[in-house]
């Protein structure tokens, strides 16, 4: 059987972010736990516009896009799961995440999507929590287990090394094997029929 393809999107664009040096972490472990062919997306590197097209039942599903948007939409229907790295800004998400996801519908579609946050306080479960209920909408199953950083700036060393690696490891391998479950049995399902 072929690996999964799991696309790994980075949240915030942020000058100064740290979301690459968590993204770098996470993608080895997702690289060595072997059952997934992995797509780093970095959303600072996306055309993003605030503005969404008007709403049309025809074309809501698919509206038109810019053309500065087509890799990113290839790469994210090509998917068949994510996880997103994300910090929290005010108790949310970042502005470029909620516009990637908001330009997007059949992409997200009965597929399996993990957490990967960072931040002060709160190690990015405000944005989790908030993410969780925006994909339930897009009918995209939200795995159980999630990977946090809280105070991310105490843990990593200036290299960008996990000062104390073995937990975080365990807590990113459980989630993966919950994310290879769950996007085995989506793909199977997406091919037998969609889902209304």
């Amino acid at each position: 059987m072929s690996a999964l393809k799991l696309a790994v999107i980075i949240g915030s664009v942020r000058e100064g972010r740290f979301g690459p040096v968590v993204a770098e972490w996470f993608t080895e472990h997702a690289r060595g736990h072997g059952a997934f062919e992995v797509d780093v997306i970095d959303l600072a590197e996306a055309h993003l516009p605030l503005a969404l097209p008007a709403v049309s039942p025809a074309l809501e599903p698919n509206p038109e896009r810019p053309d500065g948007m087509l890799e990113l939409t290839e790469r994210l229907a090509a998917a068949d799961a994510f996880v997103i790295v994300t910090p929290d800004y005010n108790r949310s998400i970042p502005a470029a995440l909620k516009a990637a996801i908001d330009w997007h519908f059949t992409q997200w579609d009965a597929k399996a999507i993990g957490f990967v946050g960072y931040s002060g306080a709160s190690g990015g479960l405000l944005a989790i929590e908030h993410l969780r209920q925006i994909f339930n909408e897009l009918n995209a199953h939200t795995v159980r287990n999630y990977v946090s950083f809280p105070r991310y700036y105490l843990l990593f060393d200036a290299e960008g090394r996990l000062r104390e690696p073995d937990e975080p490891a365990a807590a990113a391998l459980a989630m993966l094997d919950q994310l290879q479950w769950w996007a085995d049995a989506l793909a199977a399902a997406r091919t037998v029929s969609a889902v209304a």
